[in-house]
């Protein structure tokens, strides 16, 4: 007698594993590294700040500020400081193949502007590396120490803030002497006491963490807890803050070469521009008028980038 076959049901595979897409990788709530964490709060990061419009235009804006002023001499089409007095003196825009006019020199004031993005890149870059390091540190320090250390500290942040800014340049680069370079130095003089109060701000709602004491207890030395905990807490503020007053950096530069103190002629830059147009502002407008335009573009691309920083890495946003 033969016995039927039982029925068994045929074995079960194990389901197939779909491999984890980039976007998911990096927007995982469990990374496997710290490498995977910091790109997934970069990307997060990314994601708020390019859903703001405003914000992705001014970051179009510095970008197109970096391109042109590094290949100013390909882009340029005629000499920024030799002219044509003979021929090419206050000659309106679109005439004779001066897309923007030509100045009382007879230059090409497109090619003027194109080459002055140098020294407005160049002011703002050296301005913001040495202004923004000494006011963390000021800050980090004050806030961190506390007692005679922080009361020092601020009642000097506070002298230099009692004063205009633009005042204060005036009196530091009248005593350096004119130049690019004492302009820069003045600039940076008075551009630091903002990032020391927002650095000790910060500083003070970190410094009786549990993480800064679990690090004092492991014997890290004070300056160890500056440098290594205390201080890349206040890089998110200060980014923001950096960024949204290099529309000030730039004004008050322009402001220094428009009184004859920043960069000394024939260098193209967009204050001086101004200063030697205000003569003809009545009948030869566009002496004046095409550098404050690129002087308004370019402040407002720093206001709008900041603006979106400031919301991109604020940490109430974050957590959203």
């Amino acid at each position: 007698m033969s016995l039927a076959p039982r029925n068994t049901p045929p074995p079960k595979h194990p389901p197939e594993t779909r491999p984890m897409s980039r976007r998911e990788w990096l927007l995982s709530d469990r990374p496997q590294s710290r490498t995977q964490a910091r790109l997934g709060r970069a990307y997060m990061t990314w994601r708020r700040f390019s859903a703001n419009r405003l914000a992705v235009l001014g970051l179009c804006i510095l970008l197109a500020l970096i391109f042109v002023a590094i290949f100013a001499d390909a882009l340029a089409p005629y000499n920024p400081v030799i002219g044509n007095l003979a021929g090419a003196r206050l000659l309106p825009p679109g005439s004779e193949g001066y897309l923007l006019g030509t100045d009382d020199q007879g230059r090409d004031i497109l090619s003027r502007l194109i080459h002055g993005s140098r020294l407005t890149l160049l002011v703002v870059l050296l301005v913001a590396i040495i202004a923004a390091p000494v006011g963390l540190i000021v800050g980090a320090v004050a806030g961190y120490a506390g007692g005679w250390i922080d009361a020092v500290l601020m009642r000097i942040t506070d002298i230099f803030l009692a004063f205009p800014k633009l005042v204060l340049a005036l009196a530091f680069v009248a005593a350096l002497g004119p130049g690019i370079e004492n302009a820069v130095i003045a600039i940076a003089i008075t551009s630091w006491p903002p990032y020391a109060r927002i650095a000790r701000a910060e500083t003070l709602t970190v410094r009786h963490s549990d993480y800064i004491a679990a690090v004092r207890l492991m014997g890290a030395s004070p300056l160890r807890i500056i440098f290594r905990h205390v201080m890349p807490m206040c890089m998110s503020s200060l980014i923001v803050r950096v960024t949204l007053d290099m529309a000030g950096i730039i004004l008050t530069a322009a402001g220094l070469g428009f009184l004859g103190l920043g960069a000394q002629p024939p260098l193209p830059e967009w204050g001086a521009m101004i200063a030697s147009g205000r003569r003809f502002i009545l009948d030869q407008w566009w002496v004046a008028t095409m550098p404050g335009i690129a002087i308004l573009i370019v402040s407002l691309g720093f206001n709008l980038l900041g603006d979106g920083l400031r919301d991109a890495l604020d940490p109430r946003e974050s957590g959203q």
